[in-house]
């Protein structure tokens, strides 16, 4: 029998000043979570790294072009289903 996991996708386009929040009140029953940085021109990418370093249960995919959140969401569902 195959053990479901529960992953949370974030599309984060500068987001430096909310995105810890919202890391940091994650439920703990939540497995992965999966930020993806929607190319962001503020420091975004380096406080999710700074977290990563943190917290094991983050990965970060990070866009080089802007795709919106629809696009940003499609790019971590895809992950998710890995």
């Amino acid at each position: 029998m195959k053990e479901n996991k529960l992953s949370i996708v974030i599309p984060a386009h500068n987001e430096e000043v909310l995105i810890v929040r919202v890391i940091e009140t994650m439920p703990d029953f939540v497995d992965k979570i999966i930020v993806v940085n929607d190319a962001s021109t503020d420091n975004t990418l380096a406080v999710l790294q700074q977290q990563a370093e943190q917290n094991e249960k983050l990965e970060i995919i990070t866009h080089e072009k802007n795709q919106g959140v629809g696009g940003a969401i499609a790019t971590g569902y895809r992950r998710a289903q890995d």
